[in-house]
């Protein structure tokens, strides 16, 4: 327990942020591959950025693959240690690093194979998209194992506390990418420029480096934990706690990447085979990920904090945690919301050529519209650490699910019925293309909803588990929020407790 951080004790706001900072910066070297390889790809054709981009979506599908073993891993090995017990989180670790080998490869395999048929899925008119899409896919398939495999062994890290570790390995791999990523796309000496194929080539070698120094550190002094058997056979009494954990948001992930897949599909659709909006929407998904990856840092480390306090039964933290975290992933939303409103400008044009207006009025566009919903997206994903937390994944995954199944049928409502009140943004777009933010005005409304419904879900966990003795900050006014019957029994419950404490 001597290189492990005790979560149990201590200044909980400072704990969280320790936690949090280098998760982030993990969370943004990783995301800065991609938007590194938009930047410079941005500076070849918005066709080819449209490509990547429609090839980033099964990237992502497998990256949803590894929330099994990697947030499993985060949950099970910080309870385990909250219960003191270091032969079990031993264990945790031993089966999430096995679990992902197997995941990582079986999806590279099914991605090589039909590379053609998941392209075709997309409908995209242009030869020179397809083609290029096909080609940074295979490449890209050859490096899935390294790579996802690189995301349960950052889990690992993060379970015990050493979350500073995975943010230098991935840190020195950017580094990397960032060296060989122009050389390779646009050319030098020797070596022809390759465009998209360039960027996957430099980002399979630089993941396949920070494969390597993950591998070398587990044999020495920087390992999580003190064992240097980190892989064995596969034991169903580990391995069921991780997939009951990491497998609703890995369904949740995944139902979001399809989803994805789907709304560009209905994009498509909506333009008429013009591939601008879809250009527009790889570059905005990247540009929002700065919103979202540092919420998902703060939730990643509101997780393990949690982690640790379930397993030591300390609910008083647990609440406190929660709200402290709540407040940061606010302030950080309220900032995200007015970068994208009054900034989108600047953001956007970053990604693109100088002689794309087009482009970047619709980029303004899509930044503005997602800028409503930048707190409550950052809400609703601090509230799924909580939960994942303390073991109860389902919740926030089915709310998760359901708010993106319904981005469908708010596309084809906002794009056919109700496109008569969309805001025209007239300065940016022509009127021919207001039916196309359709589907943003759909990821917007969802998000609204989905933050709401799992804010107040785990108010009302708090307020009615049994082992929660402790009263909330603020605890008539969250009661006042909730509907009647659920109300009446929290206000019992929070007189049983009274009495009970009285008593003794």
């Amino acid at each position: 327990m001597s290189h492990i951080k005790d979560l149990t004790s201590g200044n909980i706001f400072s704990q969280i942020l320790k936690l949090a900072i280098p998760i982030i910066a993990t969370s943004f070297v990783q995301m800065a591959y991609n938007m590194i390889d938009m930047a410079w790809l941005g500076n070849v054709g918005s066709e080819t950025v449209g490509a990547v981009g429609m090839a980033s979506y099964l990237v992502w599908l497998g990256s949803s693959l590894m929330y099994i073993p990697k947030i499993g891993a985060e949950v099970c090995i910080s309870q385990s240690i909250g219960r003191k017990n270091m032969n079990e989180a031993t264990a945790f670790t031993r089966n999430a690093l096995g679990l992902s080998f197997i995941l990582s490869i079986g999806f590279a395999i099914l991605v090589w194979l039909f590379t053609g048929t998941i392209i075709s899925l997309f409908q995209i008119e242009s030869d020179f998209v397809n083609q290029t899409a096909f080609i940074y896919l295979r490449i890209v398939a050859i490096g899935m194992p390294f790579t996802y495999s690189n995301i349960t062994l950052s889990g690992i890290y993060n379970g015990t506390g050493k979350t500073k570790t995975p943010f230098f390995v991935n840190a020195i791999g950017l580094i990397v990418n960032i060296i060989i990523d122009p050389i390779l796309i646009f050319g030098w000496g020797a070596i022809p420029a390759m465009g998209a194929e360039g960027a996957a080539i430099a980002t399979v070698s630089s993941q396949l480096l920070v494969f390597g120094i993950f591998i070398f550190l587990l044999k020495g002094k920087y390992q999580p934990l003190s064992t240097k058997h980190y892989l064995g056979k596969l034991q169903k009494q580990f391995l069921k706690p991780i997939v009951k954990i990491g497998g609703p948001v890995t369904l949740q992930s995944a139902c979001f990447a399809l989803l994805a897949i789907v709304l560009a599909r209905v994009m498509n659709d909506i333009a008429q085979g013009n591939s601008m909006p879809l250009s527009v929407q790889s570059i905005g998904s990247q540009v929002e990920a700065l919103s979202w990856m540092t919420a998902l840092g703060f939730s990643s480390a509101l997780g393990t904090f949690t982690g640790q306090n379930y397993g030591a039964k300390r609910w008083d933290r647990i609440q406190k945690g929660f709200f402290v975290t709540l407040g940061i992933a606010s302030v950080l939303g309220l900032i995200s919301t007015a970068l994208f409103y009054f900034f989108g400008a600047e953001v956007f044009s970053l990604f693109i050529k100088q002689n794309e207006p087009a482009v970047l009025k619709m980029g303004i566009v899509y930044l503005i519209i997602l800028s409503y919903s930048q707190v409550f997206m950052c809400v609703e994903i601090t509230a799924t650490g909580a939960f994942n937390g303390i073991g109860k994944a389902m919740p926030p995954s089915i709310i998760g699910i359901i708010g993106n199944l319904l981005r469908i049928p708010f596309a084809f409502i906002f794009a056919y019925s109700l496109v008569d009140i969309l805001p025209l943004f007239q300065e940016y777009l022509s009127h021919d293309s207001v039916p196309v933010t359709a589907v943003w005005w759909g990821l917007t409304l969802s998000s609204i909803l989905k933050g709401s419904f799992l804010f107040l879900g785990f108010i009302i966990m708090l307020l009615r588990h049994p082992e929660n003795d402790h009263e909330l900050p603020f605890q008539k006014k969250w009661i006042s929020l909730l509907p009647n019957r659920l109300r009446q029994q929290a206000v019992i419950v929070s007189q049983i407790n009274t009495e009970e404490e009285s008593e003794q």
